[in-house]
């Protein structure tokens, strides 16, 4: 109960601080899917995890860096029992599980997910190549749908650095879904998929906000 709590107030949190509005162009629905987006601050997926309606979002779970959220009671305590992250060793040599299992694992227990398929928080407007994670895992389950969300103006309203947001409205676009076609590839597959996120964000930069 009070983790649940505790949740609900960060979603709501911030949706204050950010004024974050979340824009579907494809149905909200309770099937297995992976929610995949820029990453540019450690409070994306919390945006991305507070953009999904309340009666889908408890099986939806962040993939996070074990070695950032390890760090300290609090961050244990939100990763775990508050986002029920899926923690992910980056390093090889720290690793104890294969993370492509880790994940497979959490889809089969009926999970949707939530990942950054650039590695790395990216701080520039476009994207950096995607890692190949993603399409290992479209190819180990064929039947999950991977959804596109931009983050607009996150990085901005949560500077690097800087302890108080800034006043700036943010939004969690969620293009159509795609799955990995039959005899696609490594490298048309990556390209897809980050091609499919990169007109998200060409799209709300053309809008007059």
């Amino acid at each position: 109960m009070t983790s649940r709590l505790v949740a609900r107030l960060i979603s709501a949190l911030i949706r204050f601080l950010t004024g974050a509005r979340a824009i579907w162009h494809c149905r909200p629905e309770a099937r297995k899917r992976v929610y995949y987006g820029n990453h540019a601050s450690h409070g994306d997926f919390v945006l991305i995890w507070s953009a999904i309606p309340l009666a889908l979002r408890a099986q939806v779970r962040p993939v996070a860096a074990a070695e950032y959220w390890q760090k300290g009671k609090l961050r244990r305590y939100l990763i775990s029992r508050v986002f029920n992250g899926v923690l992910i060793e980056r390093e090889a040599q720290n690793r104890q599980h294969d993370p492509l299992q880790t994940l497979c694992q959490a889809v089969d227990e009926g999970a949707s997910l939530i990942i950054f398929p650039e590695g790395t928080r990216n701080t520039d407007d476009g994207l950096l190549p995607f890692k190949s994670g993603i399409f290992h895992l479209a190819q180990a389950r064929p039947q999950l749908e991977f959804v596109p969300v931009w983050i607009d103006n996150l990085a901005r309203v949560m500077p690097k650095g800087k302890l108080l947001p800034l006043p700036l409205l943010c939004s969690a676009t969620f293009g159509q879904p795609i799955q990995l076609a039959a005899g696609e590839d490594k490298a048309a597959f990556l390209q897809r998929s980050r091609d499919a996120l990169l007109a998200l964000g060409e799209a709300r930069s053309q809008e007059p906000h």
